[in-house]
């Protein structure tokens, strides 16, 4: 097995380029490659993220497509289009993440251990894209925890308990070890049937024991990790073990506009008017910029910002044969006059509900992670 590689992917969203110059300026001692899965369908703005980041950090990043569409000389996403038979992808089909996103990554990394540092904020409650692979591990440098699910369901299982006391014995003793042995000692509750009501079980013992001391944890983790087949076993130490930092998406922006890379044009808000009443509109996301993730409102302002770009997507679509971007609606109805206008609407009355959310200010909290979505796009 060779020299663990540390990756992180830009995807052109505000979370992967902030922790690109997170990780940059708290921990150059990281070895970094940086990578972008090109699909051949963003918005201007995304390219020209990847150029300022990639001034920031004086690297180039290395930009993966898929080895069939290299082949075929075609548009990366064109090129599956035509494979699928003019199927577009959908959220329970999703073959533009699996084959421009998540096969080329895999491909570049091969069979060599990776950490893959992965941009989710500490305000968010979701995973993202996990890889089966056994080579590959995900860090989550913005969370309270930096561990994957995968990790943590071993470290806290019930069979692992003693162990793990043996080795919070290292660092600590006296009251403080008694007060975490006596956390760690406590048997997780689970049920066989119910995956979410366990996922709470073991957020809430791993929040107790963070209470405790979060660089203790991570350091016990490590020591963990040691005696299994992860990526971070054939490491001596990691850098980010002290790390007791939580960055929330306000921080995310002011990295973005302190470090001189800016914000991507298509996060800033464009006032728009219905009915005499003033709203305010933006793209809550990256990736493609006819993402069937997107919001009704994105698609209006698709429509009215990038007119060419939603022309180009409205292309795709075959009404006859039911595909398309949304279901039970096409791109042609959304546009209609009057459509558009409820549209504005319904998203004013959300705008005005969501008013008086102290923790809220910003357009982008209102739209953004209203679904999960795929994080290989969207960090």
């Amino acid at each position: 097995m060779g020299k663990v590689k540390h990756l992180l992917g830009i995807s052109g969203g505000k979370d992967s380029a902030a922790l690109a110059i997170y990780l940059n300026d708290k921990h150059p001692e990281l070895d970094l490659t940086y990578y972008f899965c090109d699909t051949g369908k963003e918005l201007d703005e995304t390219y020209q993220l990847i150029e300022n980041i990639e001034i920031y950090l004086g690297k180039k990043i290395a930009k993966l497509e898929p080895a069939d569409a290299v082949k075929s000389d075609e548009n990366p996403f064109d090129h599956y289009y035509k494979a699928y038979r003019g199927y577009l992808p959908s959220s329970v089909a999703r073959w533009c993440t699996k084959k421009m996103k998540l096969e080329p990554f895999e491909r570049f990394v091969g069979d060599d251990p990776v950490v893959s540092y992965v941009g989710i904020r500490g305000d968010e409650d979701r995973e993202g894209y996990i890889s089966k692979k056994q080579n590959i591990q995900s860090i989550f440098p913005f969370r309270r925890n930096i561990w994957s699910e995968d990790v943590i369901r071993k470290v806290l299982s019930n069979t692992n308990r003693e162990h793990l006391m043996d080795l919070y014995s290292s660092y600590l003793s006296g009251s403080e070890l008694d007060s975490v042995s006596e956390l760690v000692s406590e048997k997780l509750i689970l049920e066989l049937k119910n995956p979410l009501q366990n996922k709470k079980v073991i957020h809430n013992k791993l929040n107790s024991i963070l209470d405790k001391g979060i660089a203790q944890f991570n350091r016990v983790t490590f020591d963990y990790l040691k005696d299994t087949e992860y990526p971070l076993a054939q490491e001596s130490d990691f850098p980010l073990l002290e790390n007791e930092e939580v960055l929330v998406k306000k921080d995310i922006f002011r990295t973005l506009e302190e470090s001189g890379v800016g914000v991507p044009e298509y996060y800033h808000e464009v006032e728009y008017e219905v009915d005499g009443e003033k709203g305010t509109y933006a793209r809550s996301r990256s990736g493609c910029f006819f993402c069937f993730f997107q919001q009704k409102i994105e698609w209006v302002w698709l429509h009215e910002q990038h007119p060419k770009r939603f022309k180009e997507a409205m292309e795709y679509e075959n009404e006859k044969e039911g595909f398309t971007w949304n279901q039970n609606e096409s791109l042609k109805e959304i546009i209609d006059p009057k459509r558009v206008e409820q549209i504005k609407r319904d998203h004013l009355n959300k705008l005005k509900a969501n008013s008086n959310n102290k923790d809220s200010n910003k357009l982008m909290d209102i739209l953004d992670d209203g679904d999960a979505g795929c994080t290989a796009c969207f960090v």
